[in-house]
């Protein structure tokens, strides 16, 4: 059952100068303005690069590509990681290498980044849009199970919508701000009505559910090094799956299917110009050199923000779940919900104050490209909407990192 983070203690009114008084208590000397989440290159990036550009090796050949795929797979433990130009991109072509047709549906929670069901477009098919759990922010597998037992019906060997004649085709669970979702009951959903899961952990490199990395879950996932994410190539992502035959196949579609020669320019289906070039991946190997350190500086981050909001009245910081130990991508900051109307105040008041911060992202039901989609019941979804409230997490305003950046 979904439920609400418990907070504490409570006030007659939410005191929107405690709240930037705490944040300062965190993000300590800090230069204002303090971004939500900004990446840090150093010498290390530098060298790389210039290796780049001084051996003229700065499209899509090149060796740091390879090394990118090699260090990203062995952080998670997947077989194969495929470098993509980008998160969204990468999440468009999992989906055509699933099988996922034109007019196809295709579950997400509608509280995602758009780029989600934009990938779900862009391979021509229907994003149709459910609930989340308090419990993790992400796809509830409960709400899920009784909404599909609901509307679906086997047909031919396929699970239909029997509302709209659609074929359901796949699920994407999203890893909400690096935290996971609890993937063994969804896949058992999954296997129940004959979906394949393409999991969305674009915000959760470095985080695991019960010792297992996020993206290796499902039959293929992908990632994102946009320059906001925990590592930044500048704009990347990756597919990852242990399927040695579909990462064969995604390096060939990802690369326009250029069939191998010396000189003969053979195509052998529609494809895709998606592979990441060498410049980009060098950024990725530099930073990835510095994924698990980047990792505890986060959480580090993220208990000092804990243990700051423990006893706030009418509002809380969001904990990993048990079994969980995430990346605390974004920090999340939930209101109570009889002060969710407080909310924009906050972020203005925060603002001013130098302190960038973010409420979730709309729900996809909510954008009017998106509102006609199918979907189920969405309250817990709608609830998170109005009181979540994302502050700084740069892993350098870890109080450890804070003080050796002033040594130096």
């Amino acid at each position: 059952m979904s439920r609400s983070p418990a907070i504490a203690n409570r006030a007659a009114e939410f005191d929107v100068d405690a709240v930037l008084a705490a944040v300062d208590t965190v993000v300590l000397s800090a230069a204002r303005p303090v971004a939500l989440h900004e990446p840090r290159l150093g010498a290390r990036e530098r060298e790389l690069v210039l290796d780049c550009i001084d051996t003229n090796w700065v499209s899509s050949a090149g060796k740091y590509v390879t090394q990118f795929e090699q260090m990203v797979a062995a952080a998670t433990g997947a077989r194969h990681a495929i470098a993509i130009v980008n998160g969204t991109a990468a999440l468009h072509a999992a989906l055509l290498l699933e099988g996922v047709q034109a007019n196809d549906e295709v579950i997400l929670p509608t509280i995602t980044f758009v780029a989600t069901a934009n990938a779900v477009s862009h391979a021509g098919a229907i994003p149709h849009l459910v609930d989340s759990t308090w419990d993790t922010l992400g796809l509830d597998p409960v709400a899920l199970d009784a909404h599909l037992a609901q509307i679906s019906v086997r047909s031919n060997g396929e699970t239909m919508n029997r509302e709209t004649g659609r074929r359901l085709r796949a699920i994407v669970p999203v890893h909400i701000f690096g935290h996971p979702v609890d993937m063994a009951p969804l896949n058992a959903v999954a296997e129940k009505y004959g979906l394949v899961v393409v999991e969305d952990a674009t915000e959760s490199l470095g985080s695991t559910w019960n010792g297992q990395a996020c993206g290796t879950f499902g039959h293929s996932a992908v990632l994102s090094f946009n320059g906001n994410k925990i590592i930044t190539t500048g704009g990347g992502g990756m597919i990852l799956t242990n399927d040695d035959e579909h990462a064969r196949h995604a390096r060939h579609f990802t690369s326009t299917a250029k069939k191998s020669h010396a000189w003969s320019f053979d195509h052998d289906e529609i494809a895709y110009n998606y592979r990441l070039p060498n410049i980009n991946a060098a950024l990725g190997c530099a930073q990835m050199e510095r994924l698990s350190t980047m990792v505890e500086a986060k959480r580090e981050l993220a208990e000092r923000y804990l243990e700051v909001f423990k006893d706030f009245p009418n509002a809380g910081i969001f904990r990993e779940p048990e079994g969980a130990r995430s990346n605390y991508w974004l920090n999340t900051l939930v209101i109570d919900r009889e002060f969710a109307g407080e909310r924009d105040r906050l972020l203005a008041a925060l603002h001013a104050h130098g302190i960038h911060a973010r409420p979730l992202w709309t729900p996809m039901h909510m954008l009017p490209m998106y509102q006609n989609c199918p979907r189920s019941r969405l309250p817990v979804a709608e609830d998170m909407s109005t009181r979540c409230v994302n502050l700084p997490s740069s892993p350098f305003l870890a109080a450890s990192e804070q003080a050796r950046a002033n040594k130096s």
